[in-house]
């Protein structure tokens, strides 16, 4: 296969390495342990592998696609040796990504015919959304657009606060109301002000409360019905923000959430301070959602847009 021929931009690609350094460091840990005294890729070995991978926090379910594949592979092959198996594994879980993950640009474009381009980003508290936000208006603006940002998680003490440094930092305008406004009214004033001042892309705040209250996701459909009323369609992209470091609770919000309202974009924050990096491949999987960026760092330009040859490559290195 050729997913791997590819000149990746170096810097970048320097950043995911480092950010995924943990990850890799466990995964060959207990891979190599797997295969301690085997020469040939068999059942035993598979069972083994199956075990690591779960271990690694891919899930159950993309686990069992993975093994299914190297199966597959074995047997077209007749032969594999364990001395192949990263390369094997590389490959399988490349191949599966793609079913998901169309993207492999290296920059996200916003698309010409929408303006403003509005982007709702939703997840529980502590996740990185606050963060993931200022660094998504940081990359747009260097891109030369026009951002405003809005302050919709109104029930939250520092989340206003926590957004207005943001705003400050990257120097775009944020629209905000006092804690315990309502939120949809807040993103309404957002779009009307981005549409005078002809933004690009608007990027709404929302609360973060825990993901099993049906009331939070209630105001989540009135924030998007209200935003409607100034800009039809909208909003373009909802996207859910995810912290890696918690591995299978993740899968358990993006559950949540994806029960609850649309989300049609990811977000997976906190890879680099955890072991839990695999999560990504099951996430990606598993929900056949677009995982957009991933964060593999603390900097304002860490946080990255996913690219599944990179991921794959910065994890099987």
């Amino acid at each position: 296969m050729s997913f791997f021929k590819k000149i990746f931009s170096s810097e970048k690609k320097e950043t995911l390495d480092k950010g995924l350094e943990k990850s890799k460091s466990s995964f060959f840990s207990k891979l190599s342990k797997a295969v301690v005294g085997k020469s040939k890729v068999d059942d035993e070995v598979l069972d083994n592998l199956e075990e690591v991978l779960i271990s690694s926090d891919v899930g159950v379910n993309t686990t069992l696609k993975i093994i299914e594949r190297i199966e597959e592979r074995v047997a077209r092959d007749k032969y594999v040796g364990t001395d192949e198996l990263n390369q094997v594994l590389r490959e399988e879980i490349a191949g599966l990504l793609s079913e998901t993950n169309q993207n492999e640009a290296s920059t996200f474009e916003i698309p010409m015919d929408q303006k403003p381009y509005v982007i709702m980003v939703v997840g529980v508290n502590g996740v990185g959304k606050t963060t993931t936000i200022g660094k998504l208006a940081s990359q747009f603006k260097k891109a030369g657009k026009k951002v405003v940002l809005g302050a919709a998680d109104t029930f939250r003490a520092a989340a206003i606060d926590q957004l207005q440094i943001w705003a400050d930092r990257v120097d775009v305008p944020i629209v905000k109301q006092n804690m315990g406004s309502d939120p949809a009214s807040v993103a309404y004033d957002t779009l009307q002000s981005a549409v005078r001042q002809g933004a690009d892309v608007v990027i709404i705040d929302t609360a973060g409360r825990l993901h099993n209250k049906v009331n939070l996701m209630n105001e989540l459909s009135k924030v998007k019905r209200v935003m409607q009323k100034v800009v039809p369609d909208t909003p373009h992209d909802v996207m859910l923000v995810l912290d890696g470091s918690t591995g299978q609770n993740a899968f358990e919000q993006a559950k949540q959430f994806t029960a609850a309202t649309e989300v049609t974009s990811l977000a997976v924050t906190k890879l680099d301070g955890t072991a839990k990096g695999g999560v990504v491949i099951g996430i990606s999987d598993q929900f056949q959602i677009p995982v957009r960026y991933i964060g593999v760092g603390e900097g304002i330009d860490d946080l990255q847009v996913f690219n599944k040859y990179e991921f794959v490559d910065s994890f099987f290195k």
